[in-house]
């Protein structure tokens, strides 16, 4: 009976003369497929497939069973103690597939509408003990072309860095997002913006954010704030999630020295800029760990950041007017900053490692005050025995940090530790 049934809304009226055009990002491919290495059976009936890499996808499954036989496919990073697959970091997602044998020989089968970030699968229902060949991973993300490699005598380094090399592929599906796993994958623009200048490194990805810069910009309200997440997003503001909206276009501008970027959103930055009076503070240094920044300060901080960009991106253009103001605009707040946050023996609020990182690196300090945060800053890193305690905002300049200031060594002790 399809008396109750609608029409499909084709989204017409949306708009009338809808852009047609190719797609400007890079496609999602199934990019490699992982064997399984191990397969371990902790309690009866509940088999578990190791792949040996953590990675964004699904698994092809291969099976003969009995018509109507019902496998069940749980997915998860890590493993109990007991050895079956651990699954609380995933919250709400259920993260399992099911499929129902037809039972005519051998069956394979891949899911086409869902992935999972996964390195173990936990595979139970089955009438009979399987093989390692049963499951194979397909390992699934944007196919954005290797650039960038790194290799050094240190063994620990070198795995470190294969470790980023594959979030970076988990996370750089579509959008770039801020797991692959859990009842949240979203395109966090904090996220992004802290990773996106090791993402250049790693990949070409300049037509992937080509893509995600303009889902981050439609995000922009009638203030002038981006939004936390894009495309899909839950709020507005936070200073180093909004502040994406200018970090972004800027560091695609300036690895890649294409200006069509900055040209396309520059109105859009703009905005953002004239809005700063009205910013919230947001979530500060999110997870810190092991001290406090004051997040008034991250507000500040940022705001000098994003603004000494805007004075890059509106010379790149030629825009001299812009660019003089932003520099007037630069100087107002770096002194803001020094007269509200720095004391006269050159310590900053709240004595913390990102505190002092956010005045030397984003150059809001003197030369005298300079001199005394770097001195503070091997101080409080000392105090730590040598550990970083930054949080999301902290740990991307922490060692850039170090190296500016002359402190190499501190900056490798810290990265092995």
């Amino acid at each position: 009976n399809e008396s109750h049934w609608f029409a499909v809304n084709v989204g017409s009226a949306l708009n009338e003369k809808p852009l047609i055009q190719a797609y400007p990002g890079v496609p999602v491919r199934k990019m490699q497929e992982l064997p399984t290495l191990k397969l371990s059976e902790p309690q009866s009936g509940n088999f578990v497939f190791d792949l040996g890499q953590n990675f964004s996808g699904w698994i092809r499954l291969k099976v003969k069973g009995k018509a109507g036989e019902k496998i069940v496919m749980r997915f998860g990073e890590m493993l109990n103690p007991d050895g079956t697959v651990y699954t609380e970091n995933l919250r709400s997602a259920r993260a399992t597939d099911t499929y129902i044998c037809k039972g005519d020989g051998e069956e394979i089968w891949e899911p086409h509408f869902t992935f999972h970030g996964f390195r173990y699968v936990e595979v139970t229902g089955l009438s009979a003990k399987p093989t390692p060949e049963m499951v194979t991973g397909i390992a699934v993300h944007s196919d954005a072309p290797i650039t960038g490699s790194f290799e050094c005598s240190d063994p620990m380094l070198n795995k470190l860095y294969n470790n980023i090399l594959w979030g970076q592929r988990s996370n750089y599906l579509e959008v770039p997002t801020d797991c692959p796993r859990r009842d949240e994958r979203l395109g966090w623009t904090g996220d992004t913006q802290v990773f996106i200048r090791s993402g250049c490194y790693n990949q070409d990805v300049a037509a992937f954010f080509t893509k995600w810069n303009v889902d981050l910009m439609d995000t922009q309200n009638e203030v002038g704030s981006f939004g936390r997440q894009a495309p899909v997003f839950h709020g507005y503001g936070s200073p180093g999630w909004e502040d994406a909206g200018v970090i972004c276009p800027w560091t695609i501008y300036h690895v890649y020295g294409d200006v069509r970027m900055i040209r396309q959103h520059y109105d859009q930055m703009a905005r953002f800029i004239e809005y700063f009076d009205e910013r919230k503070e947001g979530y500060g240094d999110w997870h810190s760990y092991g001290s406090q920044t004051p997040k008034d300060l991250i507000l500040t901080a940022y705001s000098a950041y994003s603004i000494q960009l805007m004075i890059e991106i509106a010379d790149a253009l030629g825009k001299k007017e812009d660019a003089a103001k932003y520099r007037q605009l630069l100087e107002k707040t770096k002194g803001e900053f020094q007269k509200k946050y720095v004391q006269e023996d050159g310590r900053i609020a709240g004595n913390s490692q990102t505190a002092y990182c956010m005045g030397l690196y984003y150059d809001l300090l003197t030369d005298r005050q300079r001199e005394q945060a770097a001195a503070h800053l091997v101080e409080r890193i000392k105090a730590k025995d040598y550990h970083l305690s930054v949080g999301f905002l902290g740990a991307p300049i922490l060692l850039p940090t170090l190296t500016e200031i002359g402190r190499n060594d501190l900056a490798y002790r810290l990265i092995q530790n």
